[in-house]
């Protein structure tokens, strides 16, 4: 065989050796799918973030209870991302959360600045998949 076609045949193996384990790893490892979780939004008569009402003392409302939630570093990302809807100063926890205790801390966040009586936890716990194995 002449140089170049060695080269050549050489260059080929090689960068098919280094392709092969990203299109692998592609595979086993896919892109976060949340829609399981979301399937409580689709349900029209529930309070949703989008239907929240805009007057100043509702966003105040939420703006507080999401700065104090965002703050609180013993909260999972997904206690962070809880929903919190606030109309007419009753306010709508929604969402899941990774225990119980997240699911607590985050409804004290929210009576803190809506007081008792005018809070509808509906968060929910998410089985942790690292604590199946």
């Amino acid at each position: 065989m002449n140089r170049s076609f060695k080269s050549m045949l050489y260059g080929l193996v090689l960068s098919g050796a280094l392709l092969a384990p990203s299109a692998t790893y592609g595979a086993q490892n896919r892109a976060p799918d949340n829609t399981a979780v979301n399937k409580q939004d689709r349900d029209t008569q529930q309070p949703t973030a989008d239907q929240a009402k805009n007057n100043r003392s509702d966003r105040d409302l939420e703006k507080h209870i999401r700065r104090d939630v965002i703050h609180d570093k013993s909260l999972s990302s997904y206690g962070h991302n809880a929903k919190i809807i606030a109309d007419r100063g009753k306010v709508t926890l929604r969402g899941a959360v990774h225990s119980e205790d997240e699911k607590r801390v985050i409804e004290e966040h929210a009576r803190k600045y809506a007081g008792d009586g005018h809070v509808a936890n509906e968060l929910t716990v998410k089985e942790d998949h690292d604590a199946k194995k």
